[in-house]
């Protein structure tokens, strides 16, 4: 009889000791995400763009992104020589109590590969890799599909965004 009340009792305090270790793991990246959407796509189109606000309660830094729906990547936009370029990062910095915006035009998640068309009213889930106090934890969003217009320069801006000439 000892037996049977010592494997629930053992049970218990694994239960607690794996919610202890996955409570600490959710309070170690502190990250608020809002706005999380992506832009709606044409048929065939193969790539698409995510887009967020991150709020890091603690500095971090993003290390990654993943998606069911294509390949994601990391990447920026920026002038260079009066060229906008665009390239893959590694990481983005997350200082602390500060407001990170992944926009049209800047710091974006690329979605390429695409296995079906994003539509408007749709969810993207999307996993965040998130390295703060030297561990990696993933973070869940769901981002909402927007028309393919959406985050585009005003009509008659050339596609310039905000830069001045």
């Amino acid at each position: 009889m000892q037996a049977r009340f010592r494997a629930p009792r053992a049970a218990s305090i694994v239960t607690l000791a794996l919610a202890g270790l996955l409570g600490s793991a959710h309070a170690l990246a502190q990250v608020d995400v809002s706005n999380a959407w992506v832009r709606g796509t044409v048929p065939a189109q193969s790539a698409s763009g995510a887009f967020m606000t991150l709020h890091a309660h603690e500095s971090a830094r993003l290390v990654g992104v993943s998606s069911p729906v294509a390949a994601a990547e990391l990447h920026e936009m920026k002038m260079e020589n009066n060229v906008m370029r665009m390239r893959q990062l590694p990481s983005l910095d997350l200082p602390q109590m500060q407001d990170v915006e992944l926009k049209p035009g800047g710091y974006h998640i690329m979605l390429m590969g695409l296995k079906s068309q994003l539509k408007a009213g749709d969810t993207v889930p999307l996993t965040l890799k998130i390295e703060q106090n030297g561990k990696i934890v993933e973070q869940q969003v769901k981002a909402q599909v927007r028309d393919l217009t959406a985050g585009a320069p005003p009509a008659g801006a050339g596609g310039h965004g905000d830069h001045k000439h």
